[in-house]
């Protein structure tokens, strides 16, 4: 249930697993007639007939069923219809796993009245606890204030002011709000935007940022995600209008009020960062050992004939949560410093001859699977971009986009990169397009998808592309 600096709340969930896996065990005891003498030939000493292999079949379901229709994500703000919502439909599909069972273990010899009879108390049993520690939790913070989340506001629509009502006057939702900030108004917060920053650095006890994002600029969405994955915290965003919101972003409803907040997307649930990590391990150190060990030592030597200095040319990029990083890559210009705010151009004086190769076939781009080790970067992802052109941009695309595209490692290639987005950006429509590869990507991601962009990007290098930035 959404607990994340609580004292022992976050143990409550674990807690009610614990409890409906034990009521699930417990009462199939009473209700089948499990012969728990009977040792089957392929259970051995160790485990007793049918009524083991019950245990872990109802374990194996109960969860695989109450992860798919996330029974277990009840929050402070979900309604009390939500949750008998939950309760029916685990009751539902929860019946016919165990019918499944009894179908397929006709021995053990039940009628399906008792089995429905089972299905009934066992969920009753469940359902009660899981409304009572519903409704537990709402009079805690209401008369204990206890279980309570520490808010930030900042902004001043519409939405934020009756964000903030709604905190004042339902205190059963158990959200206290410590500070507000805006600057319009200015008398009746705490302080002006800008000085929310410095606000925020100083407490490292807020759990949630609340920000009307249409009151901030690009750059100041920025900075709030930053501190908030620096403190841990929660950010989200209240939209000025209740209009509808594509997947890219979460929308949850607080009485009605939309509340918008990034969305864990499948690239970055644990099974998947695992999966797509070890791949980005595994391949970057192919690569670094038979491609990047003999590469760089010709390269030093064609570079360094033709211009003076290093090897490898550092810039900085964004990455995942707008956080900065140094990007590597083998120099291809005369310069061995980044300009603030300037892209490489086709016919850029900079570019030595060397450069012009290892631009258009991409070589230059090698040295990032360094970045990739580090975990600065993955193998496939959206580009990162300069820092300096993160407010241009955004300004140019919807701002919840580009939000929800930094939620994400950036990549050495991406699906924009081989679709021929890439390179300088002359238009309006080359980063609107480049987001838009950006965004299915990271929605539909899938191992055989990076594979598929990998190939294509080294059929790409040998027929040689325009030139990178």
């Amino acid at each position: 249930m959404e607990f994340k600096r609580g004292r022992y709340s976050w143990l409550l969930r674990p807690f009610l697993i614990l409890f409906d896996i034990s009521v699930v065990n417990s009462l199939a005891f009473r209700y089948f007639n499990f012969n728990t003498h009977e040792l089957t030939a392929f259970t051995s000493h160790y485990f007793e007939s049918k009524a083991v292999i019950f245990i872990i079949y109802s374990v194996v379901f109960w969860i695989f069923s109450t992860t798919i229709l996330n029974f277990y994500r009840v929050y402070r703000y979900t309604s009390v219809i939500t949750v008998l919502s939950l309760i029916i439909k685990q009751f539902l599909v929860f019946s016919i796993i165990i019918f499944a069972f009894v179908g397929l273990f006709r021995s053990i010899n039940v009628h399906a009245s008792k089995v429905f009879e089972y299905l009934v108390l066992t969920l009753s049993i469940i359902g009660a606890v899981k409304l009572l520690s519903y409704y537990g939790l709402k009079s805690f913070r209401s008369y204990l204030k206890g279980n309570v989340r520490r808010v930030v506001i900042v902004g001043n629509n519409d939405s934020a002011r009756e964000l903030k009502a709604l905190f004042y006057n339902q205190k059963q939702l158990g959200y206290k709000v410590i500070a507000t900030f805006s600057d319009t108004n200015v008398t009746s917060n705490t302080g002006t935007i800008a000085e929310s920053f410095s606000y925020l650095e100083r407490n490292m006890g807020v759990d949630e940022v609340y920000c009307a994002i249409d009151d901030l600029t690009e750059k100041q969405v920025n900075e709030f995600v930053k501190i908030a994955n620096i403190n841990h915290s929660n950010i989200k965003f209240v939209p000025n209008t209740k209009k509808m919101y594509s997947k890219r972003l979460r929308t949850d409803f607080y009485n009605y009020l939309p509340v918008l907040s990034i969305e864990e997307v499948a690239l970055n649930k644990d099974y998947n960062q695992l999966v797509k990590r070890a791949f980005d391990v595994v391949f970057s150190l192919l690569v670094i050992i038979f491609v990047l060990s003999w590469v760089s030592i010709i390269l030093f030597i064609l570079i360094k004939l033709e211009s003076r200095g290093p090897l490898f040319y550092k810039h900085k990029r964004n990455g995942k949560n707008y956080e900065e990083f140094t990007c590597y890559k083998f120099r291809s210009l005369k310069t061995t410093s980044e300009i603030k705010g300037t892209y490489v151009t086709e016919n850029d004086s900079r570019v030595t001859k060397i450069g012009k190769f290892l631009r258009k076939t991409s070589i230059d781009e090698l040295p990032q699977f360094l970045n990739v080790l580090k975990n600065d970067m993955s193998v496939v992802g959206p580009r990162p971009h300069m820092p300096s052109y993160t407010e241009d941009y955004s300004k140019k695309i919807d701002k919840y986009n580009f939000v929800f595209r930094h939620n994400v490692r950036p990549g050495i290639t991406g699906l924009a990169q081989i679709k021929g987005y890439r390179g300088e950006i002359k238009t309006d429509e080359d980063i609107i397009n480049r987001i838009k590869y950006d965004i299915f990507y990271i929605e539909n991601w899938s191992l055989l998808l990076d594979i598929k962009i990998i190939f294509q990007t080294i059929i790409n290098m040998f027929k040689g592309q325009d030139e990178a930035y």
